[in-house]
C-alpha cells in the first residue's frame, strides 16, 4: 500500500502514462470540461487542494521541462499569489515558464494527456506541464 506522496489512484494512473514531451494540465475548480482528454477530479472544496499542492507532489516523480500559464494570471492576482507560483516554478531545475493569452492556453489543452482538476480558486492559476 502506498503511504507517501500521491495516493489518489486516478492521478497515479494518469501520470504513469506521461512520456517524453507529453503535457498535463492542472486546473482550478472552474476550468471547462474537455471531453477530448481524461480528467481526474480531486476537488474537495473551495481552495482544497490547490494547483500548487498538486505541483509540489508531482515534482518528485515528474520531470518538468516547460510550464505554460495564462498571462492574465499576472493582471488578476495579488503580488503574494504571483510570488507563490513564481517560487514554485523556480524550485524546478531548468524549467522554462511561458505565459501566453488565456485563449492560446486553452487551445493547448486538447493535446494534453490529461487534466487534474483541483479546488483552487486562483484566477487563471491553471498550468500546463510538459515532461522532459
Amino acid at each position: 500500500m502506498i503511504q507517501t506522496g500521491i495516493l489518489n489512484p486516478g492521478v497515479l494512473d494518469l501520470i504513469a502514462r506521461v512520456r517524453h514531451t507529453n503535457t498535463l494540465v492542472i486546473s482550478d475548480w472552474a476550468f471547462p470540461y474537455w471531453p477530448e482528454i481524461e480528467t481526474v477530479d480531486i476537488s474537495l472544496t473551495h481552495n482544497i487542494p490547490k494547483v500548487l499542492d498538486v505541483l509540489e507532489l508531482l515534482k518528485t516523480n515528474y520531470k518538468i521541462g516547460k510550464i505554460w500559464q495564462a498571462e492574465e494570471f499576472l493582471a488578476t492576482n495579488s503580488a503574494e499569489s504571483i510570488k507563490a507560483f513564481d517560487d514554485a516554478f523556480a524550485g524546478i531545475p531548468d524549467v522554462n515558464v511561458t505565459r501566453l493569452g488565456h485563449k492560446e492556453f486553452k487551445e493547448m489543452v486538447p493535446s494534453a494527456i490529461g487534466l487534474i482538476r483541483t479546488g483552487d480558486a486562483t484566477p487563471y492559476g491553471n498550468i500546463i506541464l510538459e515532461s522532459v
